[in-house]
């Protein structure tokens, strides 16, 4: 039996690419990014204390794909070329290492850290199309260690509770697979697919994985949160009140509230027509939302050892 829970639009902010939600267990503190809200002269990083309704925002010169706080302070940021650090205090950014990928096209995207530390993210193709973009990982010594080759655009990498598997999608091929993990060197192995969303209204987008080692992703474009059980079977789905829900992270005091961003772009490339349909933004699109009631408890974010 499913447990009543509520939806609720926890912040307008009208997110022009709201994305990459992370949860600070140590500030009870929520961030996240809109990627592509510079723009159109929107801030790119934001903070918010739901306890308070406090937000802060920062602006950004580059799109920004995602974000990880570091263990020494302040935040490592997957910027359109590469890897800077954050300074929260002065916003200030540092380029640590770029990355090769066609800068003319192609840009990082989504991201998260591992068990210990390790900063992954992975390009997308600006236009939607053709698989250039590779997964990188950044290692603590800021070393950078390109994981992957071929994809379109990079999405919902997570882990296991175990660390033993990895998730990982790439939103345009339809596919959201499971790798073998090893956590002490940081490879992940045997791909397979986990879930495919050929036959779905929407495209993988965002993800996270609960305690109870079930993945958790937002689709892009039918609005639905989808639970997937360890086997990539669907346990339940959750129609949120947008359809172009982002991405999706566990947090309050007890990990189980649970935020989904999302965004209000409607202008897209057609080398699909996933977005044409839509002509202008939804009600409250581009808001932060949360989910409570539900009685599911997620697993803390780890910060970047670097």
């Amino acid at each position: 039996m499913v447990a009543d829970f509520t939806i609720e639009c926890l912040l307008k902010c009208e997110n022009h690419l709201g994305e990459g939600p992370v949860w600070d267990v140590e500030t009870g503190l929520l961030y996240w990014v809109d990627s592509t809200g510079p723009r159109v002269g929107k801030d790119a990083v934001w903070q918010l204390d739901p306890q308070t309704g406090t937000m802060q925002s920062w602006p950004s010169s580059r799109d920004v794909g995602a974000l990880a706080l570091r263990k020494g302070g302040g935040a490592v940021l997957a910027l359109t070329d590469g890897f800077y650090t954050f300074d929260f205090d002065s916003g200030k950014t540092e380029l640590i290492v770029s990355v090769d990928d066609d800068p003319s096209r192609a840009r990082l995207n989504d991201g998260k850290c591992d068990r210990l530390g390790r900063f992954f993210a992975g390009g997308m193709d600006d236009k939607e199309e053709l698989g250039i973009c590779g997964l990188w990982r950044l290692d603590p010594d800021l070393s950078l260690h390109r994981i992957e080759d071929g994809i379109i655009c990079s999405n919902g990498p997570c882990w296991s509770p175990d660390d033993a598997t990895f998730y990982f999608a790439d939103t345009f091929k339809n596919e959201i697979w499971a790798y073998d993990y090893d956590l002490a060197t940081g490879l992940p192995s045997n791909k397979r697919v986990f879930a495919s969303t050929h036959a779905d209204a929407g495209f993988a987008d965002g993800s996270t994985v609960d305690a109870e080692g079930y993945l958790w992703n937002a689709q892009v474009i039918s609005g639905d949160l989808i639970r997937y059980a360890p086997d990539g079977s669907v346990e339940r789905k959750i129609s949120m009140p947008v359809r172009n829900i982002t991405s999706v992270m566990f947090g309050g005091p007890d990990l189980e509230d649970i935020y989904v961003t999302s965004m209000a772009r409607v202008s897209h490339p057609s080398a699909h027509d996933g977005f044409a349909k839509q002509t202008k933004p939804q009600f409250a699109a581009g808001s932060l939302f949360r989910i409570r009631g539900l009685g599911i408890r997620g697993v803390p974010e780890p910060r970047f050892a670097g």
